[in-house]
C-alpha cells in the first residue's frame, strides 16, 4: 500500500524492522544511543552544545506542544496564535485548556501570515509574551514565514514557539539564527520519516531553567525532562517511554543524513508536491492553493462537484487500487488530503496518478471541477 497521508508516513523498510526487537530502555547499553539522538536532533535544529537541548516526550505531537506552551507561557499570560488553519485551531485549544491567554490572530487558510501583521499586534498589546505559529498547516499546505515572523518577535522583544511537527526536517529550521525562538517542537513520524510514538522539543537551556515551574504537570513540563537529563544522564528517561519507536527513528535518522539532509528532503518532497499538484490539475481537479503558496508537504486537492462523488467511496476505492489518502478534511470546504512525505519518490505519485484517474472513471466522475 502506497501510503500518502502527511503522517505517519511510508517508511523504510529498514526502519520498520528497527522496531522488531527487545529493548530495555534503561539498559546501560541503550542509554548512548539515546542520548546520540538527542545531540543529532539538537544539531538539526541549529543548537549548540551547552547552549541548547533536545526534549523528547512520549506521545503525539499535540503532547510536546502542550509541554512547550505550558512550560514557556506562563498560566494567565498571553499567547498570540497565528490562525490560518486546523492545527493553530488545535494549538489555541491546548493553550486554553492549560489556563493561557489566547489573542488570536485571524489569517486566511490559503496563504502565510506576514511579519507586519505580527509586529502590529504585537504593538498594540504589550501583554503578549509569546506568539506561537504552526510552520507547516497540514490542514490546507501552506507554509508560515516562521523566519521572517520570528524577525518580527525578536524586535519586539517577545519570544517565540514554533510548531514544526510537520515541517522539521524539510523545511529549514536554524536555532542559532531564530534567538527568540524557546521551543521548536516536531514529532518522530514525520519529515525524519520515523514511526510514531515520541515528540520532541529543542530549547535554549538559559530559558528552560528559567522557566522551571511553569508548566502544573509533571507529565508536560519539559524543565522537568532537563533536570532528569542533569540528575541522570543524557540516555536516562523520566517515565517508560516507546524504546522501540526512538531506536526505529535512530536508523531513520541515518537514512536522512545520508539523502543529504533537509536540503535533500526539501528538494524530493517539493518534486512530489510539483508533480502532484500538475498532475491533480490534468486530471480535471483543482488544487486548494495556487503553486505559489503550495508548500511541499501536503496537497490539498477540492473535492469534485459531480453529486456522484463521496469522500469516503472514494478513498476505499482508491485504496482497492493501492493508494491510502485521508478520509477527512481540514478546510472549510471539501477537499481531499494528500500527502508528499515519507519514503515517497516521483515515481510514486505518477503510479497515484493513475490510481485516481482510475479510481474517478470506475466512480462515474465526470464533473471534476470544485463543489
Amino acid at each position: 500500500m502506497l501510503l500518502l497521508i502527511p503522517g505517519p508516513v511510508q517508511t523504510r523498510p529498514e526502519v520498520r524492522a528497527a522496531m522488531a526487537v527487545d529493548i530495555a530502555p534503561w539498559d546501560r547499553g541503550f542509554m548512548p544511543e539515546y542520548a546520540g539522538i538527542r545531540e543529532k536532533v539538537r544539531d538539526l535544529a541549529g543548537g549548540i552544545a551547552g547552549q541548547h537541548a533536545c526534549l523528547p516526550l512520549q506521545g503525539a505531537g499535540h503532547f510536546i506542544t502542550e509541554a512547550a506552551i505550558r512550560t514557556f507561557v506562563p498560566a494567565g499570560a498571553k499567547l498570540l496564535l497565528v490562525m490560518n488553519g486546523t492545527y493553530a485551531d488545535r494549538m489555541a485549544r491546548l493553550a486554553r485548556e492549560a489556563g493561557r491567554v489566547v489573542v488570536p490572530l485571524a489569517v486566511p487558510d490559503h496563504r502565510s501570515v506576514t511579519p507586519a501583521e505580527v509586529a502590529e499586534v504585537l504593538a498594540a498589546d504589550p501583554a503578549i509574551g509569546h506568539v506561537g505559529i504552526v510552520y507547516s498547516e497540514t490542514g490546507s499546505g501552506i507554509v508560515n514565514d516562521v523566519p521572517g515572523v520570528g524577525a518580527a518577535v525578536r524586535t519586539a522583544g517577545r519570544r517565540m514557539i514554533v510548531d514544526a511537527v510537520s515541517a522539521f526536517g524539510a523545511l529549514p529550521f536554524d536555532l542559532k539564527a531564530q534567538p527568540e525562538v524557546d521551543a521548536v517542537v516536531f514529532t518522530s513520524n514525520k519529515c525524519i520519516e520515523g514511526l510514531p510514538g515520541i515528540g520532541f522539543a529543542v530549547c535554549p537551556i538559559d530559558r528552560v531553567t528559567a522557566c522551571a515551574g511553569n508548566a502544573g504537570s509533571w507529565s508536560f513540563d519539559l524543565a522537568d525532562i532537563y533536570a532528569t537529563a542533569l540528575r541522570a544522564g543524557w540516555g536516562s528517561f523520566r517515565f517508560t517511554p516507546p524504546v522501540q519507536a526512538l531506536h526505529a527513528f535512530g536508523k531513520a535518522l541515518e537514512f536522512f543524513q545520508a539523502e543529504g539532509g533537509q536540503p535533500a528532503r526539501h528538494a524530493r518532497y517539493r518534486e512530489n508536491a510539483r508533480l502532484l499538484h500538475e498532475g491533480v490539475r490534468a486530471l480535471g481537479l483543482k488544487p486548494y492553493l495556487d503553486w505559489d503558496h503550495q508548500g511541499p508537504i501536503i496537497v490539498t486537492v477540492h473535492q469534485p462537484a459531480d453529486p456522484r462523488f463521496t469522500l469516503m467511496e472514494f478513498v476505499e476505492a482508491l485504496k482497492t487500487r493501492g493508494v491510502l489518502i485521508s478520509n477527512f478534511y481540514n478546510t472549510p470546504v471539501p477537499t481531499m488530503r494528500i500527502g508528499c512525505i515519507g519514503d515517497i519518490h516521483a515515481e510514486d505519485i505518477r503510479f497515484a496518478l493513475r490510481a485516481i484517474a482510475e479510481t474517478l472513471d470506475g466512480m462515474g466522475i465526470r464533473q471534476r471541477d470544485a463543489a
